[in-house]
């Protein structure tokens, strides 16, 4: 069973006990890290966030049925007072949980079944290679995004191509970096300066260490790369016996992709022990 498929199965059944991220990382065999990053690839969630989704689903699923306190369900929910209950539930759903519980029944409300978990066809394996990249000095575009709504990201690479002549540069990145428990990150479209001081005002300046790194190519359309990324961290990495590690992972454009297509190849660049 995949890492995510055990995740999931954990979750739903440990649902009313205080889960972690650690928790949840240990039952599925993978370090937080690693979970973290499959878990976002393959569900479009942060693990947090899907835990605390499902227990609200949960809860206003008896609720509708008729639960006659709330209090019990918003402990079971892991809330410790009927007042943060009521403001997670109402954020979520848009109305608080006594309403939901007057009209009996879900209509309408945007409830969270438990994620399936699809196994795609995984492609087959490129060659990995081992790169040790760095340092490196990134200026860019940067933007946050939860895991589960990324669609900014393309604009970020038009505006990046609109603003900059980047035909001289050799490699253009998307790196990913400062992920939290609830899924957020910060993407940067960037490119490589010789030292700060060539920065444009107002972009995002990133300084990346020297890292031994993975690196798998992708072939297909810039729009199939999850796939890719899914089966990198799922199935080659573990297979080869790469860890990967907690440090900025990205993608490296070279001259051969087209922007404008999306197509040409781009590498994918996983810091590893």
């Amino acid at each position: 069973m995949p890492a995510v498929q055990r995740a999931v199965w954990y979750i739903e059944t440990h649902s009313t006990e205080d889960l972690s991220l650690a928790d949840v990382a240990a039952a599925s065999g993978v370090s937080a890290f690693h979970l973290a990053r499959l878990f976002r690839a393959a569900t479009g969630w942060s693990v947090a966030r899907y835990i605390r989704v499902r227990r609200l689903s949960q809860a206003a699923a008896e609720l509708a049925a008729g639960a006659p306190e709330i209090l019990p369900l918003a402990i079971s929910s892991g809330y410790g007072s009927h007042e943060a209950f009521t403001r997670a539930f109402r954020d979520t759903f848009g109305l608080p949980p006594e309403d939901v519980r007057k009209r009996g029944n879900l209509e309408g409300l945007p409830i969270l079944a438990p994620v399936r978990v699809i196994e795609e066809p995984v492609c087959q394996a490129p060659e990995l290679r081992i790169e040790v990249i760095g340092p490196l000095l990134l200026t860019g575009i940067e933007a946050s995004y939860l895991a589960s709504d990324t669609a900014g990201i393309p604009s970020q690479w038009q505006r990046l191509h609109t603003e900059q002549s980047l035909g001289r540069q050799r490699y253009t990145y998307g790196v990913c970096s400062a992920m939290d428990g609830e899924g957020r990150f910060d993407y940067l479209a960037g490119y490589e300066v010789d030292h700060f001081g060539q920065a444009p005002q107002g972009y995002r300046r990133l300084r990346l260490p020297q890292q031994r790194y993975v690196i798998a190519r992708h072939d297909g359309h810039i729009g199939s790369i999850p796939h890719t990324w899914r089966a990198l961290l799922g199935e080659w990495l573990p297979a080869a016996g790469f860890t990967p590690v907690d440090a900025p992972d990205f993608e490296r454009y070279d001259a051969a992709f087209d922007p404008r297509t999306g197509y040409g190849g781009v590498d994918i660049c996983v810091p590893v022990e």
